[in-house]
């Protein structure tokens, strides 16, 4: 796994198609927690195992993987890497043929048709957009506008009573702001659970109401 020179690469596309070339192609990797870590939350979110699911950044990461062997066969995965998302194709396209795997930039989600969707899930990718700051407090406007876009799409294609799961290390009070606020144009309720014992991560859960 190629590390970044430094932390804000991570918010690049540059970054992350040289990273995926350079990987093999079985290669994975998994941001913050595996789906066996969350599993019991995520059957409690989504009971039904035929819900139609976004899963946001999808990287490389065995996430959805796991969650189409938990049951969960109808997932679009997307990122704006295209190497990964061939890569991604071509491990899946015989074993979970159910998948599919889209070039898309979250801050747009170009061609997903609105109110399509009954849950969408990132899980450390909006972190991976916030990392051109050092500073949590007072953020860059840039950060900000590409943050509330990704939710602004993420509102715009989740159907009545779909939910948005938000899985981070980022605590309540530097989060909030991007699942709040005058970008958020449909009425949703916010549940927030702790996860882990030592070093916490947080579940952000936005319902469309």
């Amino acid at each position: 796994m190629s590390l970044p020179h430094k932390n804000k690469e991570y918010g690049t596309k540059v970054y992350w198609d040289k990273r995926y070339e350079q990987e093999t192609e079985d290669a994975s990797f998994d941001w913050f927690k595996t789906y066996a870590d969350v599993a019991n939350d995520i059957r409690k979110f989504i009971p039904s195992r035929a819900a139609r699911i976004l899963m946001l950044g999808c990287g490389n990461s065995k996430f959805s993987e796991d969650m189409w062997e938990d049951g969960y066969k109808n997932i679009v995965n997307v990122d704006y890497s295209p190497v990964v998302i061939e890569k991604m194709r071509n491990r899946h396209k015989d074993l979970r043929p159910e998948m599919t795997w889209e070039v898309k930039d979250i801050r747009t989600l170009d061609g997903l048709d609105t109110s399509s969707f009954d849950v969408a899930i990132d899980k450390g990718t909006m972190d991976a957009m916030m990392t051109s700051s050092t500073d949590v407090w007072d953020p860059p406007e840039q950060v900000i506008k590409d943050c509330t876009a990704e939710v602004s799409q993420v509102i715009r294609v989740l159907k009545r009573n779909g939910i948005f799961i938000y899985i981070t290390f980022g605590q309540p009070h530097f989060r909030r702001r991007y699942l709040t606020g005058p970008h958020v144009t449909r009425n949703t309720s916010l549940e927030i659970n702790q996860l882990g014992e030592s070093f916490h991560y947080y579940m952000y859960t936005l319902r469309m109401l």
